[in-house]
């Protein structure tokens, strides 16, 4: 660094600096620059430690320099000075391809080589160094359609082979070495997925546990630690980030198509033994893990199926009856089954001589019941039967002691909640047996000694309970009072009209970030200004006549709030400075609800409101001008005045939310399809009008 600033100056390099040692170097270096002004640029770092050296070498000497650092790992400097570099959105990265590509064209794409061109810039999603690579490459073929295609086509094969994209490949392939053994694994994991695909979190650090992947560490879950994996993962580039809930959570991921290429051909390491089956006729490799994607077709009778740990179906429209008998029959070292989405409707009685299954998903499955034989799966710690058919468990269940997550119940988060189409799973008695178990969601409060159970559990730190009766309320109480450890609480009564008694709880889990309460409530709990760390509530069918957020404006972390008719009053007043942190709100079906006043400097950093059914509501809430930090903006069947108001060319109170992106209005149109329309949409006022 020194030999470069003295060329930058055209100044004589000191001989003697070859033979100093650092701490001499780095005060020789902050001697030089303590009177000028510098820009230093460090390209591509990997070395998490760096930056202290930078720190130290490079004086602040208050003259307006600078220091620029790129890198691939955002853990290698603060993350105050931290800029994410985008990807480049299509339009741009055609610009640049067509660039690259169609020089002599003049930066045009001939009409006969517009469509593939296009599928080839998709391919690229928006990395300028394929798109630059790609496009040096094409620059070099004759502009013919079925030179093209065959490029298209065999465009795996080309990054391999192909000197002028082997750069690619080695560049993403220098991330990869720089992982630790288990993050090498997580990320080759990601080679079971098909390309496109959004990768549920939860569900794959789950598969990560199962396989092994995820060190124990003192204090923590796996789940944490392996969260941590992930986070990794996604700070050194190598994952993207696809959904993100309220709280900053990554609900969703997916892989580059050029990274999957990567992972592809290193999936033979750390022996892995990956093996992907898409319409395979027949089938007769080692394969210790098997994804099977689009239509199975597969004999696996030949199959070394001892080798076997991991299997998972992904897209499937089609599975065999064959196909199963052989996973359930001979796969004796099984681990992993992720039957998710699959179109299967049984489990055979043999699951139960799988041992070592430590993962097992039926999630959007049409199976109906499980066999007695599932109390032999010892090692089981995943039972995902969300959105399956199973409504009650064998009793059997209690047997399996190292059970850490079970999922159960069958509606969609997507859409209107309606406790008459949901479907949740009988427990039997003899719960309290499940000692690990970290997430039961959602059991039928079937019996007073199944709730008091619920108190052995102290593990929990997420409980789901169905169908609460009035009489059962302090039994639970009772048992949450012992969850030290819970996180997320929900609770739904029998009906809308059941009372939820709840007020002998004495103080909340100290923990907890989520509680939702579906049900009547004759006041608010008292224990409520407690939840301290709490960060969403969910109050429906509460018909609270007292105002609640007079009460929970104080709660310093709450991020989500929802209002489902959870207040029979006529007026809601939001004070300034009240809910300083909140992101999303939803005020639903408030039916006596006809003002809303929001004060000067209440809800700073609001993102999503949304208002829905309040036909007593005709006038646009006072003060909404003030949300400047408003992204979106929903009502949902709202009366025909309200929303004449707020339309630009004739609504008084345009004003009010001209300021807000994006303004949408949702109606019903067959049962509980919606369809929506944004603000001016000459549909939604000839909808209105007529």
């Amino acid at each position: 660094m020194i030999k470069q600033f003295y060329k930058a100056r055209k100044k004589f390099i000191p001989v003697e600096i070859d033979a100093m040692e650092q701490t001499t170097l780095i005060e020789h270096l902050r001697l030089y620059l303590h009177e000028h002004r510098y820009v230093v640029v460090l390209d591509d770092l990997w070395e998490k430690g760096f930056w202290d050296y930078i720190e130290l070498a490079l004086p602040k000497n208050e003259k307006g320099s600078r220091i620029l650092i790129t890198s691939r790992n955002e853990d290698i400097a603060p993350s105050d000075y931290l800029y994410r570099l985008p990807v480049l959105p299509l339009e741009k990265a055609w610009v640049l391809f067509c660039k690259k590509v169609f020089q002599q064209e003049g930066g045009h794409c001939p009409p006969g080589l517009f469509e593939l061109s296009h599928a080839i810039v998709q391919r690229c999603e928006g990395l300028p160094l394929a798109i630059v690579a790609i496009g040096g490459l094409l620059s070099t073929k004759d502009k013919v359609l079925n030179e093209w295609l065959k490029f298209h086509n065999s465009f795996s094969s080309e990054l391999k082979s192909n000197p002028h994209l082997k750069n690619i490949a080695k560049i993403l392939s220098l991330s990869y070495h720089d992982l630790s053994y288990n993050l090498k694994a997580c990320l080759l994991y990601f080679g079971m997925f098909p390309e496109d695909y959004y990768i549920n979190c939860a569900s794959l650090i789950r598969l990560w546990i199962a396989e092994g992947f995820v060190k124990e560490m003192q204090g923590i879950t796996l789940e944490e630690v392996a969260q941590g994996y992930l986070n990794q993962l996604i700070h050194r580039s190598l994952v993207q980030v696809e959904e993100v809930d309220f709280i900053g959570r990554t609900r969703s991921c997916r892989i580059h198509d050029m990274m999957l290429e990567v992972i592809l051909s290193r999936s033979k390491e750390l022996d892995f033994h990956l093996v992907l089956m898409q319409n395979y006729p027949n089938f007769n490799r080692i394969a210790r893990r098997l994804s099977i994607q689009n239509n199975v077709k597969t004999s696996l009778q030949s199959a070394t199926s001892y080798e076997t740990h991991s299997i998972l179906t992904l897209r499937v429209e089609e599975v065999p009856n064959s196909f199963l008998a052989t996973c359930f029959a001979n796969f004796k070292l099984i681990k992993v089954m992720h039957f998710g989405g699959a179109p299967i409707d049984c489990i055979p009685k043999e699951v139960g001589n799988l041992f070592h299954l430590r993962y097992l998903s039926l999630r959007d499955t049409k199976v109906q019941i499980l066999p007695k034989s599932i109390g032999k799966l010892h090692n089981l710690e995943t039972l995902d039967l969300k959105r399956s058919l199973v409504s009650e468990l064998p009793v059997e269940i209690s047997e399996l002691r190292k059970l850490q997550y079970l999922a159960a119940y069958n509606y969609n988060d997507d859409t209107k909640f309606n406790i008459d189409s949901c479907r949740w799973i009988k427990i039997p008695n003899g719960i309290g047996f499940l000692k690990s178990l970290q997430k039961l969601f959602y059991v039928e409060a079937t019996s007073a000694t199944l709730i008091t159970e619920l108190g052995s559990l102290a593990q929990l730190r997420k409980l789901g309970i169905s169908k609460l009766k009035k009489e059962n309320g302090m039994d639970l109480c009772t048992a949450i009072q012992k969850m030290s450890h819970l996180r997320t609480l929900q609770i739904l009564a029998t009906s809308e009209e059941e009372v939820l008694n709840l007020q002998s709880l004495p103080s909340p889990p100290p923990l907890l970030q989520i509680i939702c309460l579906y049900g009547r409530l004759e006041k608010l709990p008292e224990w409520i200004p407690k939840l301290k760390n709490i960060v969403k509530i969910e109050l429906c069918w509460s018909r609270l006549m007292e105002d609640p957020l007079k009460v929970l404006q104080a709660l310093p972390n709450l991020m989500c709030l929802l209002l489902c008719d959870g207040f029979g009053g006529e007026q809601l007043h939001i004070e300034g400075r009240s809910f300083q942190n909140l992101k999303k709100l939803r005020f639903i079906n408030l039916g006596g609800l006809n003002r809303l006043i929001i004060d000067e400097g209440a809800w700073p950093f609001l993102e999503n409101f949304e208002i829905g059914e309040c036909p007593q509501l005709k006038e646009v809430p006072s003060g909404i001008h003030h949300l400047k930090s408003l992204k979106i903006l929903e009502f949902t069947e709202m009366p025909t005045e309200f929303v004449l108001s707020l339309q630009p060319d004739e609504g008084p109170d345009f004003w009010k939310v001209k300021h807000i992106p994006s303004v949408e209005f949702w109606y019903r149109t067959h049962g509980e399809n919606y369809i929506w329309y944004t603000l001016g949409d000459s549909a939604l006022l000839k909808r209105l009008r007529s």
